[in-house]
């Protein structure tokens, strides 16, 4: 008997909240937001018909407490729960509480969620439903001296796991024994940390895999289908990057395969509602008939459901609202096979530092328009507006950048183009990154892997750096804004039309380079023209205007654009690239209070894990000191230097503010 949903809370945040109201509303259900203290004018809180306060930032003090979740529900007579991802999304708990207070969980049974909820378990009983596993190690005995010696019988290389983790946390590849001890140690800490669960599990290594999902979806009534399959290879720290549907380069014989194994895997454990089969595929002998074993089953609706949606033409959302009323399912296996069309891309856009090891990065947007797309191909996922903080407390990505075409290389253009006109400035973020890995010559021809960031390093890790041409640019879209303001202005004073009765006027600008040398930059004015001058460089600037962050102007006769964002003391330019232009300015820094060059620091803030040394330590470059957690990433600070260590200040779970110094390290005058 089906069972109208008539309002829905969604026990989430950001963007996964905003993307199942979306559907909602276009179903006619009501909405129900929660937010904590830091979300109270978040995207999602705005866009619900409710919405409902459960408690300070911490996610273990609001997202996480399952009963005010449910007092929420109950309080707004909410009829059903979707838990999005993360968070809630795969708690059995949850699921059952739902259940006992007569509130439909959007999303599978407890029971299902166990069978599947420790990686060791899921493997053996994926084994017996006749589903591929790589070799390795699962068993109970967690023992130093058993998981050394089973490591012994798998072989290395291999990766160590936590059996309760997920997006990459408590994972370790490990090439040699000598590494082994450290490894353990480490995933043993993050699956405590991250899971309340130290278990471990051993692994073969497959050292150039692609990591290929395939999105599976059951109903009450023992039916279960896929919706094809999403390649999702190129990652950082194990965690996705890029994700596209359908996997490029696989025969149709390996889609069926890996179609029909992901179906299997979801009917073994009577599975209702979205999830996901994750497999990884050995093609270190390319892809043609390549190995591909089970690797897990995410028991929710992933991330990257857009770009299934794009090839499908289904909403995956209203599948999982409808299923949950008691509707079968509204395709069979055969009709759904004949939906795919085209392709489809889509990127995480991240607040972190690409060209510092993908540091997680904080701060407000400054710019940044959610509604830019250009086409009804593009497609951007997300919670938060210009004026929005990405903050610690949460996972730090921005937004969701999907496109579509005809073809791969189309949707990969696409979304290029819609990185292209998109600008996020006010912190770092990996959007120049995105847009050199989707141009990778590689990347286009669909040779693509887990390994890929680590081997085109070269191309992809290095930042763009300002020419001589983008400071003159600068300089011109200041000088522009200010021609801008003059004229808006009726008060003689803040003229700025340049006048000087003998002589033509001149004005410098001096800029810092990333090495930290002066850049000087000479400007001769006249009327709306500008002659910019770098050295032995000119540059004739005319036709200039500048609304709206858009810097239209003509360069030596050639008209160009750009968008631009001037702040007082720095000038970005956001094309293909994101150029921050610094312009010099007077620092009033007490030499007390300034970082010896072997003072270390918390690079963003965080929490102390483990103090590996003490006051008085004898150390060497690169030895690791401390290890702490920020923004969900585990972190080890090493040496900078050989030394001795000095004015040690913190100890394990102390919580630090960016920047803290932490020790130092000082010459040791002994040697």
């Amino acid at each position: 008997m089906n069972k109208p949903i008539k309002k829905l809370l969604i026990a989430n945040r950001g963007e996964i909240a905003c993307r199942v109201i979306r559907t909602a509303r276009e179903l006619g259900v009501k909405t129900v937001a929660v937010f904590s203290d830091v979300d109270r004018n978040a995207m999602h809180v705005q866009m619900a018909d409710e919405a409902i306060h459960i408690g300070p930032a911490a996610a273990s003090e609001s997202y996480l407490v399952k009963d005010k979740i449910i007092e929420a529900a109950q309080r707004t007579n909410a009829d059903a729960i979707h838990p999005g991802y993360g968070f809630l999304s795969e708690n059995p708990e949850f699921a059952d509480l739902c259940a006992q207070n007569d509130v439909i969980f959007i999303g599978p049974s407890a029971k299902s969620m166990n069978a599947m909820a420790l990686k060791g378990a899921a493997k053996k009983l994926m084994e017996d439903a006749d589903v591929p596993v790589v070799p390795g190690y699962h068993g109970d005995d967690q023992s130093d001296d058993i998981l050394a010696s089973e490591a012994e019988r798998v072989g290395y290389p291999l990766l160590i796991k936590a059996v309760a983790g997920g997006g990459g946390k408590g994972m370790r590849k490990v090439y040699g024994p000598d590494e082994l001890k450290g490894a353990i140690e480490a995933a043993k800490r993050e699956g405590q940390n991250s899971f309340g669960n130290p278990k471990l599990l051993i692994e073969k290594l497959i050292e150039k895999p692609r990591h290929i999902e395939l999105q599976v979806f059951g109903d009450h009534h023992g039916n279960v289908v896929h919706l094809f399959e999403r390649d999702c290879s190129l990652q950082r720290r194990h965690q996705k990057v890029v994700e596209e549907a359908p996997a490029p380069g696989l025969s149709d014989a390996m889609r069926k395969a890996m179609g029909d194994a992901a179906v299997k895997a979801a009917e073994a454990i009577d599975y209702v509602g979205a999830g996901t089969v994750e497999f990884i595929v050995d093609v270190a002998n390319g892809v043609d008939d390549a190995p591909f074993y089970f690797m897990e089953m995410n028991t929710r609706l992933q991330v990257e459901h857009p770009v299934t949606e794009l090839i499908s033409g289904q909403d995956l959302v209203e599948w999982q609202i409808r299923v949950s009323e008691g509707h079968e399912l509204p395709y069979s296996q055969d009709e759904i096979d004949g939906f795919k069309e085209g392709h489809a891309v889509e990127v995480r856009l991240y607040a972190e530092d690409p060209y510092n090891d993908f540091l997680p990065a904080t701060g407000t947007l400054s710019l940044f328009d959610p509604f830019a797309v250009q086409n009804d191909d593009q497609r951007i996922d997300t919670g938060v507006n210009a004026g929005d903080e990405v903050s610690i407390h949460y996972d730090p990505m921005i937004a969701k950048m999907i496109a579509y075409g005809n073809d791969r290389e189309a949707a990969i253009d696409n979304l290029i183009a819609l990185l292209e006109t998109t600008p996020v400035t006010g912190l770092r973020t990996n959007r120049d990154f995105l847009i050199s890995a989707l141009d990778n010559n590689t990347f286009r021809s669909g040779d693509v892997h887990t390994g890929f960031i680590d081997q085109e390093a070269d191309g992809l890790l290095v930042e763009a750096q300002p020419s001589n041409r983008d400071y003159a640019i600068g300089v011109a879209a200041i000088l522009t804004n200010r021609d801008t303001s003059s004229i808006a202005s009726s008060d003689p004073w803040d003229q700025t039309d340049n006048f000087r009765l003998n002589d033509t006027f001149v004005e410098t600008f001096t800029f810092i380079d990333t090495e930290g040398e002066n850049i000087s930059v000479s400007a001769t004015i006249s009327g709306g023209t500008y002659s910019v001058s770098i050295g032995e460089q000119s540059y004739v600037f005319d036709d200039n205007s500048l609304l709206d962050n858009d810097f239209v102007f003509t360069l030596d006769g050639h008209k160009c654009g750009t968008k631009v964002e001037l702040l007082p003391h720095t000038v970005a330019l956001i094309g293909r690239h994101t150029l921050v232009l610094e312009r010099h300015r007077t620092l009033d820094i007490d030499d007390d209070d300034a970082d010896g060059p072997g003072a270390i620091t918390a690079p963003m803030p965080g929490k102390i894990l483990d103090v590996k040394t003490w006051n008085g330590a004898s150390v060497e470059r690169g030895d690791p000191l401390i290890v702490m957690e920020a923004m969900k990433m585990e972190q080890t600070l090493t040496a900078p230097k050989a030394g001795i260590v000095s004015e040690l200040s913190v100890k394990a779970d102390d919580q630090v503010s960016d920047g803290t110094i932490l020790l130092k390290i000082i010459d040791d005058e002994t040697s």
